[in-house]
């Protein structure tokens, strides 16, 4: 009894914490997602669900949505992919790997917002560093970011390879955990290598992909700071996200009530997509 006391006092502080950044301000944006608000005057009108029911009616969040979507999905494909190449590749022993690793996650070490920086000054149209190399063959200036849908796509592949080492070391982990005799015992058996990863390497990896593919998605479905430093949202809002469309609304558009209740949306939304993605990864994991 005395124990459970203990450890109950020891989670006391990470309970309150949960409580006080996690709880409360949800719990609080429920109950501004009802009034009529511009953030920062006395009077809020209550409107009910009048807030969730223009949600069905704007563009811009079908619009949103569907970059958001882009992002977490096309971002969790392409770091999972080239994490788990790079992870096989850089399980095996050779000298100089050390040294790739620490290129291949040194991106991490920058924040999101100072890498979307970095990388506007490559793809910019006026001075850009790609459009300085074409300029140098005598080609002309692309404006890379033309469209909504080119700066979302372009955004995602930046935002895939900052962040492709993450994906690295979640999956060298779960590779240097699987037991040798396995392999050892497929390469006596005559297997390929093909089919030892398929059928030994890959079902072995399924916990190290639900913990890559969930975190992934999960940033990518959430993404802003790269948005905001790359594109602004443009051009004319065509890459905006739901976590970028709900700051526009709340602070430039001063609808303080409807940005609260597209908060509400976008975490539903998020939910919906992970769980059944866990939920289906965790009952294929395999015990070793």
């Amino acid at each position: 009894m005395k124990r459970n006391r203990k450890l109950m006092m020891m989670a006391l502080p990470a309970l309150l914490m949960l409580v006080v950044f996690i709880v409360f301000p949800l719990v609080n944006a429920i109950r501004l997602s009802l009034f009529k608000w511009n953030g920062y005057s006395q009077r809020m009108s209550f409107l009910g669900l009048g807030n969730y029911a223009d949600i069905f009616t704007d563009s811009l969040f079908y619009r949103s949505l569907g970059n958001t979507l882009i992002y977490g999905f096309g971002s969790t494909l392409l770091q999972n992919v080239f994490g788990l190449i790079l992870a096989l590749y850089l399980n095996m022993k050779f000298r100089g790997r050390n040294i790739i690793r620490v290129v291949v996650y040194l991106p991490i070490m920058v924040a999101q917002f100072i890498m979307g920086q970095i990388m506007y000054y490559f793809v910019q149209y006026q001075g850009g560093v790609l459009n300085e190399i074409l300029s140098m063959f005598g080609a002309e200036p692309v404006y890379w970011m033309s469209s909504g849908i080119a700066a979302v796509i372009l955004i995602t592949l930046v935002n895939s390879w900052q962040y492709v080492g993450l994906c690295m070391v979640v999956y060298l982990a779960g590779l240097q955990g699987i037991p040798d005799m396995y392999r050892e015992a497929a390469r006596l058996d005559g297997v390929s290598r093909l089919q030892e990863f398929r059928h030994i390497t890959l079902p072995l990896l399924v916990p190290s992909i639900t913990t890559a593919v969930v975190i992934n998605l999960i940033n990518g479905l959430k993404m802003y700071d790269m948005i905001v430093s790359m594109s602004s949202g443009g051009p004319n809002r065509g890459s905006l996200s739901l976590s970028y469309y709900i700051q526009l609304l709340y602070f430039n558009d001063e609808k303080a009530g409807y940005a609260a209740a597209l908060g509400v949306v976008t975490i539903v939304v998020i939910m919906i997509l992970t769980l059944p993605i866990n939920r289906f990864l965790k009952k294929r994991e395999v015990e070793y």
